[in-house]
């Protein structure tokens, strides 16, 4: 009885990791250089896949590290009909190294996340997203650590922790979309917050639309707090973003979004960045238009 006891208990840890799934694929090298030839290198895979490269970032602090980001037409429209927090996966994030390094985004690992349990009805989908991204980019090990397939549903890391739809995700309510829209994209024009847009996706039909922002200001830039979690490796889990679904603007919670980027970063680690959720807030919030004061009484 004990033996099969802990066959049975042996069995279960193996099943639980054969479901794990890393947030990055290592792709196919490309002839090193600069990293910025490296990035054109890699959006020139993504254009031959059917991608549109819509941004690219090279963060300051990474020397020779930079991210190309793409979307694809065909999970455009899974998004776009799963409506609210999905419009996160209107963007493929690859990240480049100047040796030639080439990684992505997982999708099987963020749609996840972002489809939560509307998953399955665009398994489908994503998996042929998978597939389209191993021919442009080539499909190597796994990257960055792993989650399970059944926590991402609903992901936080670990208990009082936020998830995607926390309510201090919320940054503002506006009287329209356009509105919104207006606002966000005036305010990172004129680098708000010392901010800069790198990528934006809208749809209006949808009343959807995300931006990723490149953040300069907090803890020092996107590449500083990036190496103080020893995670700039994993550079495809930048840049940040802020979203608008109908009249509200939105920025997952950094206690949700760097833990789900970052999944194998320990409490050590994370507590090197402690500051960081009330800055991004303060940050993001201030691309809104929210005025810091009333951030600060908001989230305090």
């Amino acid at each position: 009885m004990l033996l099969r006891w802990i066959t049975g208990c042996a069995f279960f840890i193996w099943a639980a990791g054969a479901w794990a799934i890393a947030p990055y694929i290592q792709g196919e090298s490309v002839a090193g250089g600069s990293v910025q030839s490296v990035a054109s290198a890699v959006e020139g895979k993504l254009k031959s896949g059917g991608f549109k490269v819509v941004g690219r970032y090279f963060p300051k602090g990474l020397s020779g590290m930079g991210v190309v980001v793409a979307t694809d037409d065909a999970m455009l429209d899974e998004v776009g009909a799963a409506g609210g927090h999905a419009i996160l996966g209107a963007a493929i994030r690859v990240g480049v190294k100047a040796d030639g390094s080439v990684s992505y985004s997982n999708p099987d690992y963020w749609y996840r996340a972002y489809f939560r349990r509307g998953f399955d009805k665009r398994e489908a989908a994503v998996r042929a997203l998978q597939s389209r991204l191993e021919s442009a980019l080539g499909s190597g090990k796994g990257m960055g650590g792993d989650e399970t397939s059944a926590s991402l549903a609903n992901y936080r890391y670990m208990v009082g922790m936020e998830r995607l739809d926390a309510a201090k995700s919320l940054l503002r309510e506006f009287d329209s979309f356009n509105d919104a829209l207006k606002t966000v994209r005036d305010n990172l024009a004129k680098g708000a917050g010392k901010t800069s847009k790198i990528y934006e996706v809208v749809m209006p039909e949808r009343k959807l639309a995300v931006f990723g922002v490149a953040m300069h200001e907090v803890l020092q830039g996107d590449g500083e707090w990036l190496k103080k979690i020893e995670m700039s490796n994993n550079i495809a889990g930048l840049p940040y973003e802020i979203y608008i679904v109908d009249k509200d603007v939105r920025a997952p919670h950094a206690r949700f979004r760097v833990a789900l980027a970052f999944p194998d970063v320990g409490m050590g680690q994370f507590m090197r960045i402690s500051a960081l959720p009330n800055q991004v807030i303060e940050t993001l919030g201030t691309v809104a238009g929210v005025e810091k004061k009333e951030v600060e009484s908001a989230w305090q």
